[in-house]
């Protein structure tokens, strides 16, 4: 599965997704893009997911119709310490993933 990695997270947590496409946003090149736009341009591009830690997302933009899906992780921080303990609660999220919905990992 194609998977777009937020710019609040660590590009290192790409490893931690393992058997998926993952890239950063900046490696797509939709480095510094708003949501609405970053959604938008990561589905023509084929994104099926989008992992982010951008609470905001969620209650800013309406995903109803939208071909991909939202991974909102919760942690401490966006430190890859942090990031870790959900790793795999992740993994398992984004493939339960269905577009247009929220999937929330973490407290």
């Amino acid at each position: 599965m194609k998977i777009l990695i937020d710019e609040c997270i660590p590009r290192k947590f790409k490893g931690c997704l393992p058997n998926h496409e993952c890239q950063t946003a900046p490696e797509a090149g939709l480095a510094g893009k708003k949501n609405g736009e970053l959604l938008s341009l990561a589905e023509r591009a084929g994104f099926r997911v989008l992992v982010t830690m951008d609470k905001g997302i969620e209650y800013e933009q309406d995903l109803r119709g939208r071909n991909i899906g939202v991974l909102l992780i919760r942690a401490r921080s966006n430190r890859l310490a942090d990031l870790l303990p959900l790793a795999a609660d992740c993994a398992a999220a984004i493939r339960a993933a269905r577009p247009g919905q929220v999937v929330r990992i973490g407290g």
